[in-house]
């Protein structure tokens, strides 16, 4: 059993469902799109960047789920339902829970099979660096929904409780 694996899966999954809490905070499915000046990216499309990301680095890398990305489409996306985004979050969720903790150790320690952006990275050090990249955008899509709605409600504090031994 490779326990880093199982661990950094359930950060994973407890970061895809805080960004499911947060776009079923958004008033409409519109709003989920909408950005602010000196902003790029809606909560949509940080939202479908995190789960096409987990889908292909691990899903379909070690999971063979043949999921092909489409990056740009992640970020031009302009419209939709919460409820597609959020399918694609539950099935991000899925790839990490059934297929991260998976993987062999010797795997998780080697080098990730392809490159990411041009450059090679260790398994476990990549899997680390989706964790934080999944909070960052997490963040993003939180701050965006406050000034967008004027809402400042949270959507509840980053959960211990999915870590608990």
């Amino acid at each position: 059993m490779n326990q880093t694996a199982q661990d950094i899966a359930r950060i994973l999954v407890r970061e895809l469902e805080g960004f499911a809490r947060e776009l079923q905070m958004f008033p409409d499915d519109a709003s989920v799109w909408t950005t602010v000046p000196g902003v790029t990216n809606s909560a949509g499309n940080l939202a479908l960047h995190v789960a096409g990301n987990l889908q292909y680095h691990i899903g379909t890398i070690f999971g063979g789920t043949g999921y092909v990305r489409d990056r740009d489409a992640e970020f031009s996306r302009r419209s939709g339902s919460r409820a597609e985004i959020l399918a694609e979050l539950d099935a991000a969720i899925r790839v990490v829970r059934h297929v991260l903790p998976g993987i062999s150790r010797e795997r998780f320690d080697g080098e990730f099979p392809e490159p990411v952006m041009g450059m090679r990275f260790r398994t476990s050090l990549l899997m680390l660096h989706l964790c934080a990249h999944a909070g960052f955008h997490l963040g993003q899509a939180g701050y965006l929904r406050r000034v967008i709605t004027g809402d400042a409600s949270s959507s509840g504090p980053i959960p211990l409780g999915p870590m608990a031994l």
